[in-house]
């Protein structure tokens, strides 16, 4: 039996927590036993993982540093982990530095972002993943990039080259999958014709997702599309948000935006919609994207991380920042006929099921993870 220990900023509702809950549901528990552990809270993710029969520990290290740190240690050396897995820049950098302190010399990092950028990012996450990228050379044995974009710019950070191993994010097709029942139902939730079309936006409200911009290419789709409703889903874009309301009233889209929130159906809204629209100005591999697929919707996106090479010919990529062309790509995708849309539909599918399936996936971490713990160990 393989023992890991993935040590994780955090466990609340994010991308790269979902990717990690993801990866520990299908891992093969005949042969191996994950363990998990946040720098931070409990989190929703923590909480479900703990429901899998997985042992969680918060460390809570904002509010007890120490404390949080001496438990991490002795975690560490009771428990003996064959490999650790880090999750996210933090995570990289203490966890890794700790467990290596602590003995346990097989180390992967897990590497999700992509471009960082000044006066957008946390000055501390920046410095913190400039020191992992000095630490690379003495700490990880190996580090698991979600992306090939994602690899190519923490490279160029300074990052040490040969110790990369890309493995893409994996969905799981039996939740993500085309249901003929959703866009009558969402619909109805929302008082739309069941004649309207719908596109989905699904992103935390965050300089990154471009809010801005999705909403200049919306007024312009609305102006020769009456009939297109933009549906908002994600942390910070509920209706109470005053930033997120301005921009609405300045594009004029009071009636033609609506606001959902966090929301626990993701894959029921993406099922339900004609079109997922990504307009990020930086990703590495942007989840939406494969979840949409999955459920048969083609997909509009920013060419950011690994966009292009996740749509494929299931829908059009456009240049960041580029409004006119994001509101041209939505209006042609809309605009098919039938039996067209239903071939793009169809092909989408097929290409989660080809590409993006988490067993696969994990077999991939699996893999890895018995490379590692199979090398000799090395001095901290």
């Amino acid at each position: 039996m393989i023992r890991l220990l993935f040590i994780s900023t955090g466990l609340g509702v994010g991308g790269a927590e979902i990717s990690l809950l993801n990866l520990v549901q299908n891992l093969d528990r005949d042969r191996f036993e994950p363990h998990v552990v946040s720098l931070t809270d409990r989190g929703p993710i923590g909480t479900r993982l703990a429901g899998l029969g997985v042992p969680v520990v918060a460390l809570d290290l904002a509010r007890r540093p120490l404390a949080g740190v001496v438990d991490l240690v002795r975690l560490l050396r009771r428990m003996k982990p064959d490999v650790v897995q880090t999750w996210m820049y933090h995570a990289d950098l203490l966890g890794g530095v700790f467990a290596r302190l602590a003995g346990a010399p097989r180390v992967a990092w897990g590497v999700r972002n992509g471009e960082l950028r000044a006066g957008v990012d946390r000055r501390s996450t920046i410095v913190v993943a400039r020191l992992c990228a000095w630490l690379s050379a003495f700490i990880p044995r190996a580090i698991v990039s979600c992306s090939h974009t994602a690899r190519d710019i923490h490279r160029a950070l300074g990052y040490r080259s040969q110790r990369f191993v890309v493995i893409a994010n994996g969905f799981d097709l039996s939740q993500f999958k085309p249901d003929a029942s959703a866009a009558d139902a969402l619909r109805a939730e929302l008082g739309l014709p069941r004649e309207s079309a719908i596109v989905l936006h699904v992103a935390r409200l965050h300089p990154h997702k471009n809010h801005h911009g999705l909403l200049r290419a919306a007024a312009m789709v609305r102006r020769q599309r009456p009939d297109v409703h933009f549906v908002l889903v994600g942390e910070g874009v509920a209706n109470d948000t005053v930033a997120l309301t301005e921009m609405i009233t300045a594009q004029g889209l009071q009636a033609g935006v609506h606001r959902l929130g966090l929301r626990a159906d993701a894959a029921r809204l993406m099922a339900a919609s004609d079109v997922l629209v990504l307009c990020s100005t930086t990703e590495a591999f942007p989840r939406v994207l494969g979840e949409a697929l999955a459920c048969g919707t083609p997909c509009v996106s920013t060419d950011v991380g690994d966009a292009r090479d996740i749509v494929g010919e299931c829908g059009r990529i456009v240049p960041p920042g580029r409004d006119e062309a994001l509101a041209a790509a939505l209006l042609e995708l809309l605009g098919l006929p039938a039996p067209q849309r239903q071939e793009l539909s169809q092909r989408a599918r097929a290409r989660a099921e080809a590409s993006l399936d988490i067993r696969r996936v994990a077999r991939e971490y699996e893999a890895l993870y018995l490379s590692l713990a199979e090398e000799a160990p090395c001095a901290a």
